[in-house]
């Protein structure tokens, strides 16, 4: 969905109202940032590939003041260096129990878990998408998860697929034309 595309009025009224109401939105990695795919280098080292589309959303969605984290299952230090690169300070990595780093996450915010929003691609964030205020995710996930969100995007996880979801929040929320203008000079 292209930035034109998101527009509060196109949304259907209660995903906008979910996604006003959001604080801080968080991401899962594989599978929303990335494409999911692992790629291992000669040493064993595991390595990503993310979208620059994706990295513009995190960053239009913080400057809109909306806090980004993010809440992976696994543990990568190219996590922590795209992490870093765009100015995020919440990376929980290698969690087992998503569920419990998310209710730790709301209360070291001082945030109800209905002005949090959650991107999850697979079962271990189903627990999450179920507890948030806002829960998207990628049109390829399991019907699972599929089913038990507010919002799937059009485009696929490391395609576009995060920004899609800032704007979308950004739009519900009023500041995505603000945030427009300032590159339509």
């Amino acid at each position: 969905m292209a930035a034109a595309d998101v527009r509060r009025e196109a949304l259907p009224a209660a995903v906008a109202e979910r996604a006003r109401r959001v604080r801080l939105m968080i991401f899962d990695v594989d599978g929303v940032l990335t494409d999911g795919t692992l790629y291992y280098g000669p040493d064993g080292e595991t390595l990503k590939a993310f979208n620059i589309l994706d990295g513009h959303g995190l960053r239009m969605l913080a400057s809109s003041g909306v806090r980004t984290a993010i809440l992976s299952g696994r543990r990568s230090a190219a996590v922590e260096r795209r992490a870093a690169d765009l100015g995020m300070e919440i990376v929980l990595q290698g969690i087992d129990d998503k569920l419990a780093a998310f209710a730790e996450l709301t209360a070291r915010t001082e945030l109800d878990s209905s002005q949090c929003g959650f991107m999850g691609d697979d079962l271990p964030d189903l627990p999450v998408l179920a507890r948030c205020g806002f829960a998207a995710s990628v049109p390829n996930a399991p019907e699972a998860i599929r089913s038990s969100v507010h919002y799937v995007t059009r485009a696929a996880g490391g395609r576009g697929a995060a920004r899609e979801v800032c704007e979308v929040v950004m739009a519900a929320q009023g500041t995505l034309d603000g945030a427009l203008d300032r590159y339509r000079r």
